[in-house]
């Protein structure tokens, strides 16, 4: 063995729990990334056992390793060429024989597996008895029983792998001899076709070697393109066109003789093979009744009472994340306030009137920064939340409920997923949703997906909801946050259903039909890691991405910078403040330690000082920021802490804050007159005469402009637009609470509306290319969402000032008009037969896997 880590692959359907395992057995060394190309998670993690370090990957659920879906050649193409050196085929002992066909699948093609059964205590309680010894008898393979929520099995799990890995008992090269010994699908209608084609490839074994050679031969027979593909890039034409050909020739002679597909055997070969050795290793005892999960979803899927199930979770979701989550940011945000005073003591000292580049930029980005790593607590819940929800089983019967709204609306039932994905409530990602839709069948309810994906509530929305809801409708924030995550889906619907009747008319839609797994008690472990998982890739993007916009928005809002008769100007004030200083401490001989280069430190040690005060929590706290800044300069101390009887002292105090509020105010307007004449500046207000009908000003304006880039930074733009005082170390949301005098909660409704049907970032608009193929539906999807966005919000605003209606007022109006259009349009008949797919064209599958 050599010394490099050996490579452990998880590979199962969904559901199965794999995720579950991978967990169990890397812990918190993980690494979660995207596979070359592609937005599909790749989750690395390392784990020991007995001082062997082994490095393991979870790749995609998928039911077969078929090049339908993304998923499905993701996980192909890992084990084709990055060839792990074990398999963990994770099944549901419960589900185990559809189960069954994937591990086929597996040892197809030659990869060396050990099948690992999965939620036997649920298999146990459903009368199953598997006789595992058999079941690795007939397959030539280790099997391994575990309870991966419980965290059982990880012991022996362990030791397979470590011997398997070590010895490396499972050869790699023996799928003939498999086939031929029954431990594998026999497919005697082939044998022919199989030997002609493997004589074919007798001279090229150098250029495919790299494939698993009975596998290929198989997958040439089926037609399989991305197979086809990958010859064309590894093979001469004049070598690969006779193979093409001939590979055709027999698949017409099959379909002659036989009167079936060469596919259509495979598949039947596949199942009755699995059927084989399900009768020759499981015994299942009738269960009498219905299951747990059958009795709760009579209830929980009944045609009536499903919506208001559905709108009770919505419901609560964000009266636990985001009311009670945006409370917890009252006990972080004085963390993140001394990191910032941390920080600021690190950097050159602040100028009287303008500060060093380094220190004005190094704020910035800390500024930006903190702003939204105060909202990570409400983010931990929110997606502690959904981990249950998809743990529970619940997330798909979501999944089926709303699919069969989707129909009615142009959409397909597979556009649940990337709809889901995408944030239908919160923390999803338009860019992963989109490459999602490759799994839907039809072009028309793709390309209606595609372009309505961009309208969820992605995760980078959520800060400026959080924000606005804050500081404008303390007293119904969960109703609005209701509103929120409902809107968007009213909004998605009504656009999909536009999209259907004109530009995307006359495509078919085709039947969906979905898995429902068992309801399942979510583990604590599980949970906590799905919401740490999720969180910490935030924390990632706020750290990378915002970060970088927020540098490049700084830039843009320094340059020009003042004219020398604006700086003269204020030079001039700043010398008036100073002399005013020195005229009122005249004679007093503190005087003597405010000269110079010393004033400009006294000041910042007086503002220091204040906002320390303004932070200290409680008697002892403050008695302690005496302490402190007594030590850090005793002669600076009477100037802030004037001794009792000292009137001399109290004089100098009165002198000091007379002359940093003197400061404070210009520093002030320093600071606004830039930013307005700066070219991002000027650009925000060349669109206050279009916007001014939504009440945005040039801030709000910058502020949207900026999360083209990222949407996070929309709010991070906010955090340092409303700039932050010399004397202060306040939240944003106090910040604007102080500094918004013209903004009120019916402007902050229109930034809602629009920021919710604003057009998709850059990274969205590129996928949104990349999927299409075409130019013209990137340029929709960035026109029609804008005018969309622009005309609710300023139809919203100047209807609520006309009706001097309040924002709640108008927002409720905005919802329940959006609702009933919505309920018009999904109720109108078809305007022509066939357009429009009948509702319940959906069907679930039950637990068994049975239709």
């Amino acid at each position: 063995m050599t010394n490099r880590t050996p490579l452990v692959a998880l590979s199962g359907q969904q559901n199965a729990g794999k995720s579950t395992l991978f967990n169990l057995l890397t812990g918190a060394r993980q690494h979660i990334a995207n596979y070359p190309g592609v937005t599909v998670d790749k989750k690395y993690g390392y784990f020991r056992y007995q001082n062997q370090p082994y490095q393991a990957v979870d790749l995609p659920g998928t039911y077969s390793l078929s090049p339908f879906s993304l998923e499905e050649r993701v996980a192909r193409n890992f084990l084709c060429f990055e060839k792990p050196d074990l398999i963990i085929n994770v099944v549901d002992a419960a589900n185990l024989k559809r189960s069954l066909h994937l591990t086929v699948q597996l040892l197809e093609m030659a990869c060396p597996t050990v099948l690992t059964l999965n939620m036997m205590d649920v298999a146990n309680k459903q009368g199953m008895t598997i006789d595992t010894e058999r079941l690795s008898q007939r397959l030539s393979i280790p099997v391994v029983t575990t309870v991966g929520r419980k965290g059982e099995g990880r012991e022996a799990l362990c030791e397979v792998i470590k011997t398997q890995t070590a010895a490396k008992t499972i050869k790699t090269a023996n799928t003939k001899s498999a086939v031929q010994h029954g431990n594998l699908p026999h497919y005697p209608a082939l044998t022919e076709a199989i030997a002609t084609i493997d004589a074919e490839l007798v001279g090229v074994e150098e250029e495919i070697d790299e494939l698993p050679r009975y596998w290929l031969l198989l997958k040439l027979l089926e037609n399989d393109a991305q197979i086809i593909s990958c010859l064309t890039d590894r093979l001469p034409e004049t070598e690969l066109a006779p193979l093409l050909e001939m590979v055709s020739a027999l698949r017409a002679k099959f379909d002659r003789q036989y009167k079936t597909g060469i596919n259509d055997y495979i598949a039947a070969q596949r199942e009755a093979f699995v059927q084989s050795l399900f009768a020759d290793a499981v015994v299942v005892i009738p269960h009498q009744g219905p299951t747990v999960s059958q009795r709760i979803d009579k209830v929980v899927l009944n045609r009536f009472l499903a919506p208001v199930f559905l709108v009770l979770t919505v419901f609560m979701i964000y009266q636990l994340a985001i009311v009670h989550g945006y409370t917890l940011t009252n006990y972080t945000w004085p963390y993140l306030a001394n990191f910032r005073e941390f920080v600021a003591g690190l950097l050159p000292e602040a100028g009287f009137l303008f500060d060093p580049y380094t220190r004005s930029l190094g704020l910035w980005i800390v500024d930006s920064a903190n702003t939204l790593l105060n909202y990570v607590p409400i983010f931990l819940i929110l997606f502690a939340l959904i981990a249950i929800l998809e743990d529970s089983g619940y997330m798909a019967r979501i999944a089926f409920v709303i699919d069969k709204v989707l129909h009615r609306f142009g959409l397909h039932g597979q556009s649940t997923l990337p709809l889901i994905l995408s944030g239908v409530f919160a923390g999803g990602c338009a860019v992963p949703g989109i490459m999602a839709t490759k799994g839907i069948p039809d072009h028309r309810a793709r390309m209606a997906t595609i372009l309505t994906v961009p309208f969820m509530n992605c995760l980078a929305k959520v800060p400026l909801y959080t924000l606005l809801v804050g500081i404008f409708f303390k007293q119904d924030q969960a109703l609005m946050m209701f509103y929120i995550s409902t809107m968007t889906i009213i909004a998605a619907l009504l656009v999909a259903k536009l999209l259907s009747l004109t530009v995307l008319r006359g495509e078919e839609s085709a039947p969906f039909v979905i898995e429902l797994p068992r309801y399942n008690l979510p583990t604590v472990r599980a949970v906590l890691t799905r919401s740490t998982e999720r969180t910490w890739i935030y924390i990632k993007k706020v750290g990378t991405i915002v970060i970088a916009v927020s540098v490049v928005i700084f830039t843009l809002l320094q340059y020009p910078g003042l004219p020398p008769e604006r700086d003269n100007f204020y030079q001039q004030r700043s010398a008036q403040a100073i002399q005013k200083f020195k005229k009122a401490m005249a004679g007093n001989p503190y005087l003597d330690v405010a000269q110079g280069e010393q004033l400009v430190s006294l000041v910042n040690y007086y503002n220091d000082f204040k906002r320390a005060k303004l932070n200290a929590k409680g008697a002892e706290a403050s008695k302690a920021v005496n302490i402190t800044f007594k030590q850090r300069n005793p002669t600076f101390f009477p100037f802030v802490k004037a001794p009792k009887g000292d009137l001399l002292a109290k004089k100098a105090n009165r002198a000091l804050r007379n002359l940093t509020s003197a400061r404070k105010s210009i520093r002030r307007e320093i600071k606004e007159e830039r930013l307005t004449k700066s070219f991002l500046g000027s650009v925000g207000r060349s669109m206050e005469p279009v916007t001014q009908f939504a009440g945005f000003d040039w801030k709000i304006n910058v502020a949207l402009l900026s999360s083209f880039a990222a949407r996070e930074s929309s709010v991070a733009t906010l955090g340092v637009l409303f700039q932050q005082e010399d004397d202060q170390n306040a939240s944003l949301e106090q910040r604007m609470g102080e500094q918004t005098e013209g903004i009120t909660s019916l402007t902050a409704v229109a930034m809602i509306l629009f920021f919710a049907l604003y057009p998709p970032c850059l990274a969205t608009m590129i996928m949104v290319r990349v999927q299409t193929g075409q130019y013209r539906w990137m340029l929709l999807s960035l026109i029609f969402p804008t005018a969309l966005g622009l005309g609710v919000a300023s139809t919203t605003y100047s209807l609520g000032l006309a009706l001097g209606a309040s924002g709640i007022a108008m927002m409720s109006g905005v919802y329940f008009s959006g609702l009933a259009l919505l309920l018009a349009v999904g109720f109108y008949p078809a305007i022509k037969r066939g357009l429009m797919p009948a509702a319940g064209n959906t069907a679930p599958l039950n637990n068994s896997g049975a239709l």
